[in-house]
């Protein structure tokens, strides 16, 4: 009898998995084009997502407020962007997921200009003026001995944007993800300085959500968290560098070379969140900044209110 029931159990579960599989369960994702992506690309191209369930569209964001704006009305399911900014909807989004540290970000420069000095009443490019790295910007050049008015931040939108805007003579600098920081390397401008600099723990972009959707949505949102900590792990598998690279440069449309420095950068300083871990001290750090810049102060300075772990915790034990 008991074997019967095994062999029912284990044929409910099959058929459960195969009607998964035929009917996968949909999500839009939007997050900022560059390398930080990568674990979306390889969940999507090595099968991490379909073997659970999911099909993941990937859409770029154009920037940080029309991504926020179409999070909170419901037109995606998960953001892939910056903890700064969900941090004035503590009680409608939350991070479940840490994506990189945020160390990544340079601050690229006109070719004339060699000091954080000469940037005194230049224009800089960000994505949004209260979001984003804007903040991250700001400490970087008041720790320069820049204050915030002594210069001019000007918002285009995400980082093929600001580098363009740089590339127009709009802005005379910015700080750019990879690869773009790369691309305008190559295209005559200077590396000034990196976040990383200034800022040794701080989290950067997370996978966000609506806490309405994922308390009914829970199975497929952890099902999404297993599939990126997944392609985290491929990733970082020695085996797979000469095929995460040339993933990387198809992805991102741009050379080898500047595909695997990315891929260097992504894993070598731990810009990655190794198994999508939050870290809970940069997001302090995210508050820290946030109180000290912004218009008004954040709802809450405790990180607590604005992530949950738990969807993360599942997916982990998994």
């Amino acid at each position: 009898m008991r074997t019967g029931l095994a062999i029912l159990v284990t044929a409910a579960a099959v058929l459960a998995m195969a009607t998964a599989h035929a009917d996968p369960a949909r999500l839009h994702v939007m997050g900022f084009a560059g390398a930080a992506n990568a674990p979306v690309f390889v969940a999507q191209e090595k099968g991490f997502f379909s073997s659970r369930g999911l099909d993941v569209e990937l859409a770029a964001a154009p920037n940080s407020a029309t991504q926020i704006a179409a999070l909170r009305a419901g037109r995606i399911d998960i953001a892939l962007t910056a903890m700064d900014n969900i941090l004035p909807y503590p009680g409608e989004l939350f991070a479940f997921l840490g994506l990189n540290d945020g160390g990544r970000m340079s601050l690229m420069v006109r070719p004339t200009i060699r000091a954080a000095g000469e940037l005194r009443g230049q224009p800089l490019a960000v994505d949004a003026l209260a979001s984003g790295y804007a903040f991250v910007l700001m400490e970087m050049l008041a720790r320069a001995g820049l204050a915030p008015g002594s210069y001019e931040l000007v918002s285009v939108g995400g980082s093929r944007d600001r580098l363009a805007a740089m590339q127009s003579g709009r802005a005379a600098g910015a700080l750019l993800n990879a690869p773009t920081d790369t691309a305008a390397e190559a295209a005559g401008f200077m590396r000034l300085a990196t976040s990383a600099d200034v800022l040794t723990r701080y989290q950067g972009s997370v996978g966000a959500a609506r806490r309405a959707w994922a308390a009914e949505n829970a199975d497929t949102l952890v099902r999404y968290i297993a599939a990126h900590v997944a392609a985290l792990d491929w990733l970082h598998a020695p085996e797979h560098h000469a095929e995460a690279v040339q993933l990387l440069a198809r992805r991102l449309k741009v050379g080898a070379e500047s595909a695997g420095r990315s891929y260097r950068e992504l894993l070598g300083q731990s810009a990655l969140a190794r198994k999508g871990a939050l870290d809970i001290e940069g997001v302090r750090t995210v508050l820290e900044l946030r109180a000290k810049f912004a218009p008004s102060p954040p709802p809450s300075l405790e990180p607590a209110a604005y992530y949950d772990l738990s969807y993360y915790q599942r997916a982990i034990a998994q």
